[in-house]
């Protein structure tokens, strides 16, 4: 018991300091760090993480892998917290990550948002929101769509019937100097500008879902709605 008490309150500190520099990051910018959503990355750690997780007042869940989030979604429970699906989408796992997930931030092609809006239409999903994943690095191991395909995914979100066009999502280059990563952050917001400008998110605000661990506090500065963390609140991958 001492040492599951230890735990819990390891957590909870972690989740108190990162909040704390969030905070301080959206004050540097002269933002409210109450409309950035913050999204523990749950990817290889248990359930039972996230059940001390949503305990310590974390709503909001990143999973990678559909396959993982299979296991650990219904065990935690799928109305226990909000769902993001955050890793890439293969299109044999479409079905199954409209059943799990409550938002998609990896949508990469056209094809991939008519395949999920036929999904939705069958298994009687209203809407499915998604954000679209811009491929702003251009790094092999990464996924997403380059700029001068922007516009066709956004039309097929559009045309579809049941998805809901929520913004924008990268995942940029590491370095080892965070500061490095500002440009793509930057970029990703201009990018959310032109296309709000275009009502290209109806009513939405346009979400910008950018910053890990590593790099958060200048992907707040430069406008994140949401970020994404996993290692400053769960510790080191299992």
């Amino acid at each position: 018991m001492m040492m599951v008490a230890t735990e819990a309150r390891t957590l909870i500190e972690r989740i108190e300091h990162v909040r704390a520099r969030m905070q301080d990051a959206a004050r540097r910018a002269n933002r409210d760090v109450g409309e950035i959503t913050l999204v523990a990355v749950s990817k290889t750690h248990p359930a039972a993480a996230i059940d001390a997780a949503i305990a310590a007042g974390l709503k909001d869940f990143g999973e990678n892998r559909v396959q993982e989030a299979e296991q650990k979604i219904p065990a935690v429970g799928g109305g226990a917290a909000k769902w993001h699906l955050i890793g890439h989408l293969q299109s044999n796992k479409a079905r199954r990550a409209v059943e799990l997930f409550d938002a998609i931030h990896s949508l990469d092609s056209a094809a991939l948002a008519l395949r999920l809006d036929r999904i939705c239409e069958e298994l009687n999903r209203e809407s499915l929101p998604v954000l679209i994943q811009i491929d702003l690095g251009h790094e092999s191991t990464k996924t997403g769509v380059d700029e001068g395909s922007i516009a066709a995914v956004v039309a097929a979100v559009h045309e579809s019937a049941r998805l809901r066009l929520q913004g924008l999502m990268t995942l940029p280059p590491f370095f080892d100097e965070a500061e490095r990563v500002r440009p793509y952050f930057r970029r990703l917001r201009e990018l959310r500008d032109q296309l709000q400008a275009q009502g290209a998110f109806a009513s939405n605000r346009g979400e910008l879902s950018m910053g890990m661990t590593h790099d958060f506090e200048i992907a707040i500065e430069e406008g994140a709605t949401m970020v994404r963390v996993g290692t400053a609140i769960f510790g080191e991958r299992g």
